[in-house]
């Protein structure tokens, strides 16, 4: 069967490109294993978010005492709160059927792609051909190769959510912003956290003093944290999990911790390994993942890959990105590159960690001359009244023109505020062209009137 395009996974890349080919009359194949929507609606945003928000209400009501109010037998209901997030998962995923079945140009496909040509795919004991075919199959957890891991029973973060009562004790491979989200979830649904990072700092992308500042609120709740750290062994006695450890902070306390559950959140693989990419001559990295040019156009010719698969930033808002450069070029006529692309993004704990651009080792690694500006939330009327004080807000500017390179606020809200100096970036205005502005008081946002005051050259 031959089509115009074939495209290979339905998530926030390939749902919407399939659906707007189609709306323009192409004849369209679209292959899914898996429920429709991808790792975002099913495992990824929609249903870590909607119980990031359950334990953050769980987190108000327990400390109602803080802001005056007094609250009493407050307890987490988490088979209700497993729920609640089911019923917003199928809400989120339900309309995608519909809406294939609205165009009579598409097919769906319930079933694995293996590339037998360049061209040519084998689905389901079917050949299917198009001179163009998009891949966006995403990635799942990698599971490190630690001795006992595979009998030890782990969860990942697809599992961790189906859990329907909450771990007495948490362990967590991994300090980055899979492990953290969860980290802190459950420390407000009652479990005992433990942290384990391997490098130096949790989220080691970000400057030191944004990782301490989010490390000492998450300390303030009670979650610990090992970092330098490696677990050796790990095994399964009763009940229990045990990690054998070692390095860092484990040269200074017990070399193995106990916890009635372990989440692995280390990193994650591309789901490549059935696609057959070598049928067709598809160029992958040492990971895994497929190599792409500023265009997400493979080596191959009329291949493109899109999302988390094509080893660029692993964000729901990238590969929906992705699609919109593919879709601009081939039917629009653009010439859309992820070259100069600004990435915002957010770490949905408490405080929230939003951030555009570089961060300042970045810039100083890159050459720059810089300007920096700080403040501490504490400085931040909006956050003195809420009485959450705990974030600061960063900025990195260009000395040579007042460009802003990156910036980061960790705060209330902070995956919201980002996105005004993320704007003045889209625009390449100065930072400057902030200062004289109306802030509307009292708001979290009116903290970057003090934050761009404090800008000053560094040496």
């Amino acid at each position: 069967m031959k089509y115009d395009a074939i495209i290979i996974g339905s998530g926030q890349a390939g749902m919407p490109l399939s659906l707007k080919l189609a709306d323009k009359g192409w004849h369209v194949a679209l292959v899914e294993k898996g429920p429709l929507g991808g790792t975002c609606i099913n495992t990824g945003c929609t249903p870590t978010k909607t119980m990031v928000q359950r334990a953050q209400i769980a987190y108000y009501a327990s400390h109602a005492a803080r802001w005056g109010v007094r609250a009493s037998n407050v307890s987490v209901d988490l088979p209700e709160i497993v729920a609640q997030k089911d019923k917003v998962v199928h809400h989120m995923r339900g309309p995608k059927q519909g809406q294939i079945d609205q165009r009579p140009d598409m097919r769906l496909y319930r079933d694995t792609a293996r590339f037998v040509g360049p061209h040519q795919l084998s689905v389901g004991g079917e050949t299917l051909e198009s001179e163009k075919i998009f891949i966006n199959t995403g990635t799942r957890p990698l599971i490190p190769a630690i001795a006992g891991i595979e009998s030890s029973g782990y969860l990942t973060n697809a599992t961790i959510m189906e859990l329907t009562s909450v771990p007495e004790t948490l362990l967590i491979l991994g300090g980055g912003y899979i492990g953290l989200e969860f980290a802190q979830m459950f420390a407000r649904f009652g479990s005992r956290v433990t942290v384990i990072e391997p490098r130096d700092q949790i989220i080691p992308r970000e400057d030191p003093e944004i990782a301490a500042e989010l490390r000492r609120s998450l300390e303030i709740e009670g979650i610990k944290f090992l970092v330098n750290t490696r677990a050796q062994r790990i095994e399964r006695k009763g009940d229990s999990v045990v990690l054998s450890l070692a390095g860092g902070d484990a040269n200074s306390a017990a070399s193995t911790v106990t916890g009635s559950h372990l989440l692995v959140a280390t990193s994650r693989r591309p789901n490549t390994d059935d696609l057959a990419l070598d049928k067709a001559g598809i160029a992958t990295n040492e990971a895994g993942f497929v190599k792409v040019n500023s265009k997400l156009e493979t080596n191959v010719p009329g291949v493109w890959a899109l999302g988390d698969v094509n080893g660029g930033p692993q964000f729901t808002h990238i590969s929906y990105n992705d699609y919109q450069i593919v879709y601009g070029n081939i039917v629009d006529g653009k010439n859309f590159a992820t070259e100069h692309r600004l990435v915002p993004y957010c770490l949905f704990c408490d405080p929230e960690l939003g951030s555009v651009g570089l961060t300042e080792k970045q810039a100083r690694a890159k050459g720059y001359k810089l300007k920096i500006g700080s403040l501490a939330m504490t400085h931040v009327s909006r956050a003195i009244e809420r009485d959450e004080t705990n974030g600061l807000m960063k900025i990195v500017v260009d000395a040579s023109n007042d460009r802003i390179l990156g910036a980061t606020i960790l705060s209330s809200a902070g995956g919201e505020t980002i996105h005004i100096l993320y704007t003045l970036m889209l625009a390449n205005l100065p930072y400057t062209f902030l200062k004289g502005a109306i802030y509307i008081h009292p708001t979290m946002a009116e903290g970057l009137f003090s934050l761009l005051e404090t800008v000053k050259p560094v040496s």
